[in-house]
């Protein structure tokens, strides 16, 4: 038998085969251990290791027999992760479900190992947010851009400036309102008071022609011709604009010719569809864009005499900042004491003007000046209309 060692409270015993013999003579109740093959072999000393405690009185712990464990049960399979694994039990037995959470695992030096971990903060609660898109059944039409307009409007979400007011303006020979296309009809030309014409209704009428200075002649005569002459087209009055193929008589105002396909040259000329060749040509215009200075020729003092000449006039005739009302009128009898050798002093001659305030500086007002006859003299009156004040008059035999 080897030497057992004995630990209690820091005191080590060495116990030798002697002992146990020594031991076994006074206790009966192991005789089995008397007959050991242990006792032929020499006494060993007795070897005690004390540490400022007593001597122990140690005897023999009786040697058990080994029990023969039960086998081993198989070690337990964990199913994989996001799976709940169960243990199948006995039917006496308890049955237990295991639950194993993921845990995400960082790879070793990624980007991950050097953030710090994150903080979770207390009462914060988080909300699920569902989107619901319903769909309508059937055909569905996007809405344009008027309805998208006033559905705005409505809203009153937007800002928008007012709507500009409508050109009402016509042109004399294609009747179409306000300007047109660029590469069409183009911009209004004005002819005569409220009178206007297209710079290409002008351009490509029979008569017409342009100067090197970019002014468009005979624009009158193409107008009175042009006003008993019916369209191929459209079949109204107004057309100038004729076939170039002789004795053709077909006429078109340019709008119409477009519509109709006629066929456009550099040289300024026109063929109807009925004389036009087939397949594209050289000297074939197809844009009719217009950046040049163009301007109708008038005679502006014959037109400044039918103005004046005009008894009852709805229209506004201004230069600068001065507004014309009236004209007025002189009589044989006046002639001598209303005129000088610079003017006409005609009486009932009426204008207004904005000028500077006589009362604020930075700031204009209204002069209503007039002509009015005393003493067989002409009376020059000028009245000051100005907000927040009475009106002012002033008069005095002179202009000045």
């Amino acid at each position: 038998m080897k030497d057992i060692v004995f630990c209690s409270n820091n005191c080590f015993v060495l116990y030798s085969a002697a002992v146990q013999a020594k031991n076994s003579e006074n206790k009966e109740s192991v005789p089995s251990l008397l007959q050991s093959p242990m006792k032929d072999r020499p006494p060993k000393a007795f070897h005690q290791y004390s540490n400022n405690i007593s001597t122990l009185d140690v005897h023999c712990l009786p040697q058990l027999q080994e029990k023969v464990s039960p086998p081993s049960s198989p070690p337990i399979m964990f199913p994989p992760a996001f799976e709940a694994a169960k243990v199948e039990a006995k039917p006496d037995e308890l049955k237990v479900t295991v639950k194993l959470k993921p845990r995400l695992k960082a790879i070793h030096g990624s980007l991950d190992d050097c953030r710090p971990p994150s903080k979770k903060w207390k009462g914060m609660k988080w909300k699920k947010w569902s989107i619901q898109i319903v769909i309508p059944k059937g055909s569905f039409k996007p809405p344009c851009e008027e309805e998208i307009d006033e559905f705005l409007k409505k809203l009153g979400t937007t800002l928008k400036p007012d709507p500009v007011p409508k050109d009402y303006r016509k042109c004399c020979f294609c009747h179409e309102e306000g300007d047109g296309l660029t590469d069409g009809p183009a911009r209004l030309l004005n002819l005569d008071l409220d009178l206007w014409v297209h710079l290409n209704c002008a351009l490509w009428s029979t008569e017409v022609y342009e100067t090197q200075a970019g002014a468009l002649i005979n624009v009158e005569l193409a107008l009175r011709r042009g006003l008993q002459m019916k369209c191929m087209f459209c079949h109204k009055m107004g057309a100038t604009s004729g076939c170039h193929r002789l004795r053709c008589t077909n006429i078109y105002h340019f709008t119409c010719a477009i519509k109709a396909q006629c066929m456009f040259f550099k040289d300024k000329t026109m063929l109807c569809p009925m004389h036009k060749p087939k397949g594209t040509h050289e000297q074939e215009l197809s844009y009719f864009a217009v950046f040049r200075r163009v301007y109708v020729q008038r005679d502006e003092v014959r037109q400044i005499a039918s103005i004046v000449q005009r008894g009852e006039r709805d229209h506004t005739f201004r230069v600068g900042s001065l507004i014309f009302h009236a004209v007025g009128q002189l009589l044989p009898q006046q002639m001598q004491a209303f005129h000088s050798s610079k003017a006409l002093f005609p009486v009932g001659y009426e204008a207004s003007r904005l000028y500077w305030s006589m009362r604020y500086a930075n700031r204009r007002c209204r002069y209503l000046c007039s002509i009015e006859e005393k003493d067989g003299l002409p009376l020059f009156v000028i009245k000051v209309v100005e907000q927040g004040h009475e009106d002012l008059v002033l008069t005095d035999t002179t202009p000045k």
